[in-house]
């Protein structure tokens, strides 16, 4: 069994039209999801030995809010530029091309790569988390798929349970 997280970025700021998209920093509005999911990780025991990250300025400020909260400890953040444009099919190539020593990897990047991931490689479970997000993923939202695979490169579509799934609206 496999467990895979995935986090999008938190709200970012449309203030400045000079920015370019690469460099759009969080609003407060995502400096606030951040922390919130930070805190929240931590309260929830979740742990990660792989931090698998966009180059994008608004996940590493999604990433240093959550750091305000939650301790990474060891596991090493990773920031690879494929996943600044990345659609399902390239984020489920980095998947499966994990190495077999990570055992608890957190991607963290953009829409719609991350949500068309989270929906494609997850089945419809009896708690209805998965229908939560069906339309929308929302900035800020974290889940976590069980994975059926005795290997990262044997990760199939459709073969996954979202198991927990928390929405940054749930924790106002």
């Amino acid at each position: 069994m496999k467990r895979l997280a995935v986090l999008r970025h938190a709200k970012s700021d449309w203030g400045d039209a000079q920015i370019d998209d690469h460099n759009r920093p969080l609003n407060e509005r995502g400096w606030k999801a951040a922390r919130c999911m930070g805190r929240e990780l931590k309260q929830r025991g979740i742990k990660f030995d792989l931090v698998l990250a966009s180059t994008a300025a608004r996940v590493r400020e999604t990433l240093d809010g959550l750091r305000e909260k939650y301790d990474f400890g060891s596991a090493p953040i990773q920031f690879e530029p494929l996943m600044y444009t990345a659609g399902e099919a390239e984020l489920l190539s980095l998947v499966r091309d994990l190495p077999e020593s990570v055992h608890a990897p957190l991607l963290v990047g953009h829409n719609p790569g991350l949500e068309q991931l989270v929906k494609n490689l997850t089945r419809d479970d009896g708690r209805g988390l998965r229908g939560r997000i069906a339309h929308k993923y929302p900035t800020a939202a974290f889940a976590l798929v069980e994975l059926p695979a005795h290997r990262w490169a044997d990760v199939e579509s459709g073969s996954g349970e979202l198991v927990e799934l928390i929405l940054p609206k749930d924790l106002d």
